[in-house]
């Protein structure tokens, strides 16, 4: 910057919030620099240099200001004695900028150590790649940012282009009062599809539950991360596990801050009128997406040709609330009544008791507890035991109901939890 331009840069409010800004501005009220330093330190300087000129250099002091006698805001030239050091590199530079934070009284408080400061500046990173992720992201991105002489590594936080993603729409695109709008609706891979490190990775700075819902964008910077927007049918949605992985990107421009309610800090917004129908409507679809996901811990919820799965539960909704029933259809439990001729009348009070037992409380505890649905014996790659029962069941459908060794197949495709272990399924009875 040029010695007017950094008198203007480092004069609070500057700018009048109501002017038209380019396109690519990702200012607004001329305030943040200034008001995100003094929340932090109470010396701000600022060095500059363009190509062919000399370095410029401001400096706010608030101890200064505040023992002014005649109470005025005198804006200082130069550094601070002893931090001249500081803007030195500035000088072999062709051009550049320097913001340099001294007295910091919030950070550095009595107590503070090397620890607390290294948490510090790991949450700091972490905010940093997930607020500019767009803009750090692909091979030329719009500018870099380092910590520590590290580059900082963008965090997306829809695993955009992964394998296992549920759902991945299309960007869709409408035009409003302020400008057009782009939304894309993302619902993320379960636990089991992820390694332990990619579901660390994807839970975010603030854990999965947290990080579920809208990410609203103005070209491109990050300004809420997660949560419902107020939308919702009758009342708002909260954030519940059952939903954590729903995320949906929202690109507004920067003509519609006054039609989102952005305010001065970039950290809360709330849509227009006139499209939370539009928005409610795509959240709904992506959460009960989501929902089923979850519900399902990944795996498929339709067989071959779409054929719905044979599960082993049934829900059943019922005035008083909902009700968990054992699918007696279900080819496992079929075989086994069947199996007991006359005495069919004890497995199924066997399977009532079953059912009026379903530690459900207990259930929802533990999973609210460990942020993560209880396992199954059938989670993961099939063991020994998933095998066993596996070919005793593919048997079955060979003696008990005649079919044939691909119709049998076939259907354990359709048979939960079978479906899981396609390879499993190819192989029964087939000779080694």
């Amino acid at each position: 910057m040029s010695d007017p331009e950094l008198e203007a840069a480092m004069t609070l409010g500057v700018l009048n919030p109501l002017d038209e800004r380019a396109p690519n501005d990702l200012g607004r009220f001329g305030l943040g620099l200034k008001t995100a330093s003094f929340s932090q330190c109470r010396s701000l300087t600022v060095a500059s240099k363009r190509i062919g000129q000399e370095i410029v250099c401001l400096r706010w002091d608030l101890d200064a200001i505040a023992s002014d006698p005649e109470g005025g805001w005198r804006m200082y030239e130069g550094p601070a004695v002893g931090s001249e050091s500081f803007i030195e590199p500035l000088a072999e530079m062709s051009s550049g900028t320097i913001v340099l934070w001294e007295k910091m009284d919030r950070v550095v408080t009595p107590g503070s150590d090397l620890n607390h400061f290294a948490d510090l500046a790991d949450d700091v990173e972490l905010r940093l790649a997930m607020i500019f992720h767009r803009l750090l992201e692909g091979s030329n991105p719009d500018f870099q940012l380092y910590m520590n002489s590290r580059p900082v590594q963008p965090w997306d936080p829809f695993m955009t282009g992964h394998p296992a993603k549920a759902m991945e729409s299309p960007v869709e695109r409408r035009n409003t009062p302020s400008g057009i709008l782009e939304v894309q609706c993302h619902v993320l891979p379960h636990k089991d599809k992820l390694s332990e490190d990619e579901f660390t990775k994807a839970g975010g700075p603030e854990g999965w539950t947290s990080q579920q819902g809208f990410y609203v964008y103005r070209n491109k910077r990050l300004l809420l991360a997660g949560g419902w927007l107020g939308l919702g049918r009758g009342r708002a949605w909260n954030r519940e596990e059952s939903h954590r992985l729903a995320r949906i990107r929202i690109e507004i421009p920067n003509s519609a801050d006054a039609d989102w309610k952005i305010d001065v800090r970039k950290s809360t917004a709330r849509p227009p009128v006139f499209v939370r129908n539009w928005l409610t409507g795509l959240a709904e679809n992506t959460r009960d997406k989501a929902r089923k996901v979850f519900a399902f811990r990944g795996s498929t919820i339709q067989g071959p040709g779409g054929a719905p799965i044979d599960q082993a539960w049934h829900v059943e909704h019922l005035r008083s609330g909902l009700r968990y029933r054992i699918h007696q259809g279900h080819p496992a439990v079929a075989a086994v009544i069947e199996a007991c001729g006359e005495r069919q009348d004890l497995v199924k009070a066997m399977l009532r008791v079953i059912e009026e037992t379903v530690p459900v409380q207990r259930i929802w505890l533990d999973t609210a507890e460990n942020k993560d649905t209880p396992k199954t014996g059938f989670d993961g790659e099939p063991n020994q035991s998933v095998i066993e029962v596996a070919t005793v069941l593919f048997e079955d459908l060979l003696t008990r109901k005649g079919l044939s060794p691909d119709e049998a197949r076939k259907a354990m495709h359709r048979t939960e939890p079978f479906q899981k272990y396609p390879t499993l399924i190819a192989n029964l009875g087939r000779s080694e």
